[in-house]
């Protein structure tokens, strides 16, 4: 039994890290500076999963849609993403961390993709917890884009149309290998998914708060992980089954 699993704390926790335009707005700060102080915000996150024993967490730093702002601020975020980079590697090797991205990366500088392929291959064999960076993302374009794959491997026989079902689909979404979510957290006040891990968080808690993520802490974050641990998960089942199966266990 892991030691997630003996404290009923979540596997896979995912953050959509929401509010850092308005924090600048509210303490005065220049445009793009919010993000710069949201930046710092994650390193703690990540050290308390390890702790916790959070197996993978996921953060959503650039959408798909993301690339409809404004010129200046798409340049600050590419800037700030290449900047975690460097940073997060000491980190990663301090942590076993194993550093992963997802999304459509045919956009990104090639020097980005560059670095975080490198990343990637530096941390691959890292196995205490695995930090994924979602850039570019969105979950609608993660499911057509396994649906394109699963039509290529039908269409060159390598898998029968017989064969495909909900379990295969999800071995061709982003994260296929990892637990699915179980606790999905957005910062900032908004109570929406905006397209993020439709697929793998199918079956998460959600957890909402007004917090601006620059001001996200892990006493939060913590806060987060004990409401989680206080909801009962039924996954389609009754409240009676589900006491009935612990009963047993």
């Amino acid at each position: 039994m892991t030691a997630s699993e003996e404290k009923h704390l979540p596997e896979h926790v995912a953050i959509i890290m929401d509010g850092n335009n308005r924090f600048a707005k509210k303490n005065q700060m220049q445009k793009g500076e919010g993000h710069r102080e949201g930046k710092n915000v994650l390193d703690p996150i990540v050290e308390c999963c390890v702790e916790q024993g959070v197996k993978a967490l996921t953060v959503f730093a650039f959408s798909s849609e993301n690339w409809n702002r404004p010129q200046f601020e798409v340049e600050l975020l590419m800037s700030l993403l290449e900047e975690t980079i460097h940073d997060q590697m000491p980190r990663m090797e301090k942590f076993d961390i194993c550093l992963r991205f997802i999304g459509d990366r045919s956009r990104l500088p090639a020097h980005l993709r560059e670095l975080m392929l490198q990343a990637e291959q530096r941390t691959a064999n890292f196995s205490t917890m695995t930090l994924v960076i979602a850039v570019s993302y969105g979950g609608m374009w993660d499911i057509a884009e396994a649906a394109k794959q699963i039509a290529q491997d039908a269409v060159n026989q390598k898998i029968q149309i017989e064969d495909i079902n909900v379990d295969l689909f999800g071995q061709y979404a982003s994260l296929g290998d990892l637990p699915p979510v179980d606790l999905l957290i957005r910062t900032g006040g908004d109570y929406r998914l905006s397209n993020f891990l439709l697929w793998q968080a199918a079956y998460a808690e959600l957890y909402f708060t007004p917090t601006l993520w620059p001001e996200f802490t892990v006493n939060e974050f913590n806060h987060a992980l004990n409401i989680f641990n206080s909801r009962e998960r039924r996954f389609g089942k009754t409240s009676e089954q589900i006491q009935q199966k612990k009963l047993e266990n």
